[in-house]
């Protein structure tokens, strides 16, 4: 049987689930990795992208996020980056007749707002196609990893060797040897006057998913080499590869995907202009309409 909506509204009730177990609150990128993995979703769906190259998946919870916000479930008044329930999320409970009954009642604020600007909602005549658009504060992002995607090899690494010495590394270098266990660089990462780590990067211009045996590949590569290792692709990790970066009895890796890429690129404004945008508060004039 074919399900009511657009396909992002089954996702509403594993956000509220996971922040719930988060207690009320988690960074956007631990929740998509919570609900993939609560709902089980299979590599080869998380391999979907849009046209815009973006992950269909991750871009229909982003779109589920939304709606929770109109709805009053999810804050929007959160730091950036962070999910957070309101009092009426931590208390609510949304079956699948619910998911629908909120999709239904906060489109139609959308589509009779009446406030002169056209969203990206109002616009998809198939309401079924909605999550097919990809959200428009991500268009930056989107072109950001294309750029990163076509750089050449030797560029890709000079740019992350850049990112890393503006995130506080010292002595970071490009080592650029071949049959060196895909090791791409080192720094030192100083975490006070008296303590500091030797840390080795690969980067790679991922346009698809980076697996585990990359991690741990990388691993054995660094093992007695340095005290730290990290990962840097414009693609994204798979679930193994997440737990194998984290695994018991194992020195941890670091992994930056294309997300956290461009969360870094956003807070050192390496590569990006700062741009202020007004919209008319149509609200605030009524009252001198008459």
């Amino acid at each position: 049987m074919k399900s009511k909506g657009p396909q992002f509204i089954r996702f509403f009730a594993p956000i509220v689930d996971v922040l719930k177990e988060s207690g009320g609150s988690a960074n956007a990128g631990e929740v998509q990795d919570m609900v993939i993995e609560k709902m089980k979703i299979p590599e080869s769906r998380l391999e979907e992208k849009l046209k815009s190259g973006a992950s269909r998946v991750r871009n229909q919870i982003a779109w589920a996020r939304i709606y929770l916000v109109k709805d009053g479930i999810l804050d929007d008044s959160s730091k950036r980056g962070i999910w957070r329930l309101t009092e009426k999320g931590a208390n609510v409970q949304i079956a699948s007749e619910d998911a629908h009954r909120i999709f239904k009642e906060v489109h139609s604020k959308f589509t009779t707002k009446g406030n002169g600007k056209t969203s990206a909602i109002e616009e998809s005549s198939d309401l079924e196609k909605i999550e097919e658009t990809l959200i428009d504060d991500e268009s930056h992002a989107n072109t950001l990893i294309g750029i990163l995607q076509n750089l050449p090899p030797a560029g890709f690494e000079r740019i992350c060797q850049r990112l890393l010495r503006e995130s506080g590394f010292k002595k970071v270098s490009v080592t650029g040897k071949s049959g060196d266990g895909g090791i791409d660089g080192e720094g030192i990462l100083e975490i006070n006057p008296l303590i500091s780590f030797k840390v080795l990067f690969q980067a790679k211009r991922y346009l698809g998913t980076v697996g585990s045996a990359t991690v741990r590949d990388f691993r054995g590569a660094m093992q007695g080499r340095a005290d730290k290792g990290i990962i840097i692709t414009t693609g994204r990790f798979s679930q193994d590869a997440k737990k194998e970066a984290v695994r018991d009895g194992a020195p941890p890796i670091e992994l930056v995907d294309g997300e956290v890429l461009v969360e870094l690129f956003e807070k050192n404004e390496l590569g990006l202009k700062r741009k202020i945008v007004y919209e008319i508060d149509r609200e605030f004039f009524q009252e001198y309409m008459t």
